[in-house]
């Protein structure tokens, strides 16, 4: 489905909505005029044109254990579509991989990685980068803390 022109309304309801999805339309619908209803069937479109991707809860890495955080650089070996392909689908195998960036410069990719210690990350390094051959080098830096981290869009 295309997606649809977005009115202010739609804005301010995904607004809401990326913030706290679990706001009910109820109390969308009292901030943006419109009934209920009206919120609910805006929220359904958004969804199945795919301006809404998915609802998600958000759990804290720390509390469950995971609480470190590396952002890495890795360059191939080779700049063919059939090498980046296979990168991308091991890196979307890998729960890991938190996000995965296929970039210019002189990565090819960025990789935001979470990990319960430095033991499972030096594993997911040789299941990523050291047995694979097509890739080349890869820089790591240690997230000493996390500062910001969210998938909000700037909506204004």
């Amino acid at each position: 489905m295309p997606t649809p022109p977005l009115d202010a309304v739609d804005l301010k309801i995904l607004d809401r909505l990326q913030t706290d999805a679990r706001t009910i339309a109820e109390s969308i619908g009292a901030e943006v005029g419109l009934s209920a209803a009206a919120v609910q069937r805006r929220i359904k479109r958004l969804r199945q044109c795919g301006v809404i991707a998915r609802d998600v809860s958000v759990l804290d890495q720390r509390v469950l254990g995971v609480p470190m955080t590396f952002v890495v650089s890795v360059e191939m070996e080779r700049e063919r579509i059939d090498v980046i392909h296979a990168f991308r689908e091991q890196a979307l195998a890998d729960d890991a991989v938190q996000q995965c960036y296929y970039v210019t410069g002189q990565a090819d990719f960025i990789l935001v990685v979470v990990c319960r210690d430095m033991a499972c990350f030096e594993a997911f390094t040789h299941r990523m980068f050291f047995d694979n051959p097509d890739v080349r080098h890869f820089t790591t830096s240690v997230a000493m803390d996390r500062v910001k981290v969210g998938l909000t869009v700037p909506l204004d």
